[in-house]
């Protein structure tokens, strides 16, 4: 039967609750209930197991273990009944901000850097590797359509996807029909902001209705979820255009997943690194304006510092992770992972926000300000760690310079794809 494998693992551990762990008692009545095809356990099968163990019991004992286990099986079987989703956390809320630590909780102006004079490319494809700001205001002075630009990341998904395998499923229709609500409300004069109309990839841990969502892993080829997570809810509002479920490593580890490793766009003899290995490889590689990855212990830092982006990893509780799935309740976070540090804080406006349903999520305003002096800031630094990297760096140098050592330098490539 389907479920004797996990039947058995809780019978056996019945059994060494009540020291027989060791005795033949537990293997006999197992192979009994296969031969019955049954998930109960009854006395000739008790009294059976005991007489081969050699182990003596009364008859009221051998009803009381027939009573104790078959209750047990039916308890485990109520809980299995429970359905409770991944992305269902433990009743128990986990805050970064520590007794003693002050928060400002004040939303201050949100200042993007001042709005560039753009022109559209005669060829729109060269802008494939433009800021979000930079695109947004083609979008916004009307010069480029959001279905326009959506056809053009697109076709470089298509085109790139055989080399870099980032990609698990193409979302082109999707797609086009959010781009073409996207112009229609811009047409209206209801333009949302710097991410309306603008293409964006999502990892394949996140949840988006209609879709699967595979988590990279065979086992989980064919899962799909019936809602959308908080994110992809919060990005659509924004007036983004999700165009792609960019691949995870497998289980949200590495960049190996079930179709492959995904490439590293500079360089694709290497992996992009994980496990947001396809949001930051089809970023770096200019095929989505930006992606959403997620982080547990280095799964956005990571692969941006492998394929040349800038990952934001947030601090723990700024970003929902309803409907994500969950790897570590304590750690893991969503981040925005783009070609340009201001594209991270025009994408974190619109998702930094408590939604309800993630109760780690803090409502804390993300505050952005371009035209701050950053020369006012004072920055904190583990100086052990520096002193680390520069007695390495003295010591490879003085390995560099004995004789019985040679260095080649293998050249850097830089051409896009």
């Amino acid at each position: 039967m389907s479920d004797l494998n996990e039947t058995r693992r809780r019978f056996m551990t019945y059994f060494a609750g009540i020291g027989l762990g060791s005795t033949l008692a537990p293997g006999v009545v197992w192979a009994r209930m296969q031969d019955a095809g049954t998930q109960t356990i009854t006395l000739a099968m008790i009294t059976e197991a005991m007489k081969l163990s050699g182990i003596e019991l009364t008859e009221d004992e051998r009803k009381g273990m027939v009573d104790s286990a078959n209750q047990n099986l039916k308890r485990y079987e109520e809980v299995r009944a429970i359905h409770i989703p991944n992305d269902v956390s433990p009743p128990f809320h986990f805050s970064p901000v520590v007794p003693g630590m002050t928060v400002s909780r004040k939303a201050l102006p949100f200042v993007l850097s001042p709005a560039p004079a753009v022109k559209r490319p005669a060829r729109l494809e060269d802008a494939a590797f433009w800021p979000i700001r930079n695109l947004a205001e083609l979008i916004r002075t009307r010069q480029v359509t959001s279905l326009e630009l959506t056809e053009m990341y697109l076709a470089r998904l298509h085109r790139y996807n055989g080399v870099l395998n980032n990609v698990v499923t193409f979302l082109d229709d999707y797609g086009r029909a959010e781009a073409r609500r996207a112009d229609a409300a811009i047409a209206a004069g209801r333009y949302k902001g710097p991410l309306h109309g603008i293409p964006w990839g999502a990892k394949d841990i996140i949840s988006v209705k209609g879709f699967k969502t595979t988590w990279g892993s065979p086992a989980f080829k064919e899962q799909s979820f019936d809602y959308d997570a908080s994110v992809v809810e919060m990005l659509r509002e924004a007036g983004a255009v999700l165009i792609a479920k960019l691949t995870t490593g497998e289980l949200a580890s590495g960049d190996q997943w079930f179709g492959g490793q995904t490439k590293n766009p500079w360089d694709p003899t290497q992996g992009s690194s994980g496990s947001s290995a396809g949001p930051s490889s089809a970023t770096a590689a200019g095929c989505v304006a930006f992606g959403i990855g997620t982080e547990t212990s280095g799964s956005i830092l990571s692969p941006a510092a492998r394929c040349g982006l800038a990952g934001l990893r947030p601090t723990f509780g700024r970003i929902s992770r309803y409907g994500v799935m969950a790897l570590s309740w304590t750690q893991d976070r969503l981040g925005p992972l783009c070609r340009y540090a201001e594209d991270c804080a025009i994408v974190m406006r619109a998702i930094a926000r408590p939604d309800g349903r993630d109760m780690s999520v803090t409502d804390v305003p993300f505050n952005w300000n371009a035209a701050f002096n950053i020369k006012s800031l004072k920055v904190g630094i583990i100086q052990e760690s520096f002193d680390e990297i520069t007695n390495a760096t003295a010591k490879a140098k003085r390995m560099a310079s004995a004789p019985r050592f040679s260095i080649v330098q293998f050249p850097l490539r830089t051409a896009r794809p």
